[in-house]
């Protein structure tokens, strides 16, 4: 009976060792995952849902986590290395949602949009960034985005091993290509906006240049603050696919460059 207690006993302590190290990385992910770590979404619901895919992953980990032998103090120093991949793993995705509000203040500097409703959240972007973010956010995950999310997870340990500290090289470089990537993204959303404000404005130029008398300054602030509302309208749901697909592009390979 106490060799069976034994037995058990360590048992739940091997689960309990792989549960925490699963919960480091996930913990640690969704504090910077787009949709689940906004910071409007409650820190009870982040800790629910790290808990919940925590408990999903686990069994699936446990065996190559874990070793036989394993020792409560063997695995003080994952602390810091599980951590780090989790941030560099939600980060990596991060910066994908972060290319949807840069994209929203070009588009909202070229369109004369920029200070509508700028200091309403508790961090002050243009209103077109904040309704781009709602809905690509909205679109993923509608998209089944808690399961890319558990996919990315589970396949991150073969990329980054429990345990191993990645080289400052190889995460300089990859951040540098992920923060290149966002802002060419974040450039190409924002390019029919960007186009019509330098064509608008040329026409304006040479409209005040042939009729100096008329102030097109009354007539072409309406104008292209209109202009950019129906931009808006017509060229969001061609603008969220595109995005979609980085988004997938990120999820499926968290620590790749992306072209």
């Amino acid at each position: 009976m106490t060799e069976m207690l034994a037995q058990i006993l360590g048992i739940a302590q091997a689960w309990l060792l792989a549960g925490g190290l699963v919960f480091l990385r996930v913990g640690a992910a969704f504090l910077v995952l787009p949709a689940i770590g906004e910071h409007y979404i409650p820190m009870r619901i982040r800790l629910g849902a790290a808990l919940a895919m925590t408990v999903l992953l686990t069994p699936a980990l446990a065996r190559d986590l874990v070793p036989a032998n394993a020792q409560s103090a063997d695995y003080a120093g994952y602390i810091m290395t599980e951590t780090l991949a989790g941030l560099l793993i939600g980060l990596s995705v991060r910066f994908i949602a972060m290319a949807l509000q840069i994209a929203g203040s070009m588009a909202a500097q070229a369109t004369s949009l920029s200070q509508i409703a700028g200091g309403a959240t508790p961090e002050p972007q243009p209103a077109i960034a904040g309704f781009l973010l709602l809905a690509g956010l909205t679109l993923a995950v509608m998209s089944g985005l808690h399961e890319m999310v558990a996919r990315m997870l589970m396949e991150s340990y073969d990329i980054l091993p429990a345990g191993r500290m990645p080289l400052a090289r190889d995460v300089g470089a990859w951040g540098v290509n992920r923060v290149g990537h966002a802002f060419a993204l974040a450039f190409s959303l924002a390019a029919p906006f960007l186009i019509a404000s330098v064509l608008y404005n040329l026409a304006l130029g040479v409209i005040n240049k042939a009729m100096p008398q008329l102030m097109v300054a009354f007539v072409g602030a309406p104008a292209i603050t209109l202009g950019g509302l129906v931009l808006l309208l017509l060229t969001t749901p061609f603008l969220l696919p595109v995005w979609m697909r980085a988004m997938q592009a990120a999820l499926a390979n968290p620590m790749g460059p992306l072209p």
